[in-house]
């Protein structure tokens, strides 16, 4: 039993189990947040312009007090769209903003190769003998300290 429990323990401890059941409140969170956007400030604005409550207004009545509310059913598909287009643009803005702090790395130029005087082939820079030709070349100053 203690194997058991140390077992759990160390699986319900674990950092992707907890980074896991973060995400999911913090999902939880921002999924209300969206939800009361879209329904508490962009349905409003898209029924000025519709002129109609789709949620109460579209109905098709079949006996007695049975509907069938085709008005919910577009207030959910309009709902899942706006839903879906305000969590594309945060986490485009969110994108963008974590390109702007990364810093670009300066990058160094481009180094001419070095060229054998005798045959123009290209030369190693530690290199004192031409691959190509096999004439002996002199190293750059700049380069004999380097080696040296």
């Amino acid at each position: 039993m203690k194997k058991l429990l140390k077992e759990f323990k160390e699986f319900a401890l674990r950092g992707n189990v907890m980074d896991m059941a973060v995400g999911i409140i913090i999902g939880g969170a921002f999924t209300a947040i969206v939800t009361s956007l879209v329904e508490d400030i962009l349905m409003p604005i898209i029924g000025l312009f519709g002129g109609k409550n789709f949620t109460g207004d579209l109905l098709i009545p079949l006996n007695g007090e049975n509907a069938i509310k085709i008005g919910s059913f577009i207030g959910a598909i309009f709902n899942f769209i706006l839903i879906a287009l305000c969590i594309f643009l945060i986490i485009k803005a969110i994108k963008a903003i974590e390109e702007k702090a990364k810093k670009p790395e300066p990058e160094a130029p481009a180094k001419e190769a070095r060229k054998c005087p005798y045959c123009f082939g290209e030369v190693d820079d530690n290199a004192t003998r031409c691959p190509h030709c096999t004439s002996e070349i002199p190293i750059p100053e700049e380069i004999a300290e380097e080696v040296k």
